[in-house]
């Protein structure tokens, strides 16, 4: 996501300038005019260089209908497009990245994200139609046509844009990572019981008299087995070198 907050404004400056700019064509040598001329066209305003003087004139009029072009006036529109779709996917990608937060908002950064993508495939559309077109756009004939730098920051930009976007637009895996265990612990966590156990052992206790449980736990034990004979007198008897009679016979 930081990637993407990065590499956003540094599109949005690449591409304002290469929208207001008068640099997307240069005309140089153009027969009849001075030799060190150069002619910039750009998609508001045509201005003239002398590179001897360095000496700039811009609102040259457009005398052979360079801005009735469609590739001039698609991107006319698609320029400012994505301009203003730029700055709207900047503002959501920041509410959805929180900097200032230890929790992003996955849903929103994606959503700016996406933005940010749509925004450099506009601006790349434009500068690819006119790029496309440079050299079938109207000229004086016999002049020497050049890119302008305007096409190069374009392109730059758009393509920072993109990946920009491409890198915001993965918050959308954390957000349904995120929806999954929550539909997960919903899922697990049963509420607590409402019913109450009836109160069952105050009432045995005071029903039951200590003195009964007592005598019944008493007689409840186990006793340890007694004979009245001794069986071993024999043996002590031999050992004392006696005869002890053997012991009598009950009927």
């Amino acid at each position: 996501m930081i990637v993407g907050i990065v590499l956003g404004p540094c599109g949005l400056v690449l591409n304002l300038t290469s929208t207001l700019a008068p640099n997307w064509r240069d005309v140089s040598r153009i027969p009849g005019r001075a030799f060190d001329l150069i002619q910039h066209q750009g998609l508001w305003d045509i201005c003239e260089e002398t590179e001897s003087t360095h000496q700039t004139q811009c609102n040259i009029q457009d005398s052979l209908g360079y801005y009735s072009q469609q590739p001039v006036q698609v991107s006319k529109g698609l320029m400012p497009s994505s301009l203003a779709v730029l700055v709207l996917g900047l503002a959501v990608a920041s509410l959805g990245v929180r900097c200032w937060t230890e929790t992003p908002h996955y849903l929103l950064a994606g959503l700016g994200g996406l933005l940010l993508f749509i925004s450099g495939l506009l601006s790349l559309i434009a500068v690819s139609w006119y790029n496309n077109e440079l050299y079938n756009l109207p000229a004086t004939s016999g002049s020497t046509l050049q890119v302008g730098y305007c096409l190069v920051l374009g392109y730059l930009g758009s393509c920072l844009e993109i990946i920009g976007g491409v890198s915001l637009t993965t918050s959308f895996h954390q957000c349904c990572k995120e929806r999954k265990l929550k539909k997960a612990a919903t899922n697990y966590n049963y509420p607590p019981s409402n019913k109450q156990v009836p109160a069952i052992a105050p009432t045995i206790a005071s029903s039951v008299d200590i003195t009964d449980f007592e005598m019944n736990y008493r007689t409840s034990m186990p006793r340890s087995y007694t004979n009245a004979l001794d069986v071993l007198e024999d043996e002590r008897g031999n050992r004392l070198g006696r005869v002890v009679p053997p012991p009598p016979k009950f009927p």
